[in-house]
């Protein structure tokens, strides 16, 4: 059992940075990677960033060169650093946390609550 919060978000004029924290705690030895993803309204859930436990980072092209996704595994912290943010980054935020289980390649996905990131034009 692995539970994640968020926090950090908030309202940013567009050309503007807001960086974001996940703080994990429980099992976080059987996390294997963790990610951002965000959902706008009307919108499914899509992913942002995510960082394997080896430190391999993959990114969304809408966000590319402008977030940075990283891990502090001495404060079981993920960060989502955003940069020259864009009207259509406004959404709700969520950390997720990809774990391991008793069976051998089934993971396990927690989520957090979620933090609303609004960007104005």
């Amino acid at each position: 059992q692995v539970q994640l919060v968020e926090s950090g978000g908030g309202l940013v004029q567009a050309g503007g940075s807001l960086g974001l924290s996940c703080a994990a705690s429980g099992s976080i030895f059987s996390i294997r990677s963790m990610g951002w993803y965000r959902q706008a309204p009307g919108k499914r859930r899509e992913l942002v960033a995510t960082i394997t436990s080896a430190s391999s980072t993959n990114y969304a092209d809408s966000v590319k060169g402008r977030f940075t996704i990283s891990r502090d595994n001495n404060k079981n912290t993920l960060y989502l650093q955003m940069n020259s943010l864009k009207p259509e980054d406004t959404a709700v935020y969520y950390c997720n946390a990809a774990c391991g289980g008793p069976v051998a390649g089934r993971v396990y996905n927690y989520w957090g609550q979620g933090t609303q990131v609004t960007v104005s034009s």
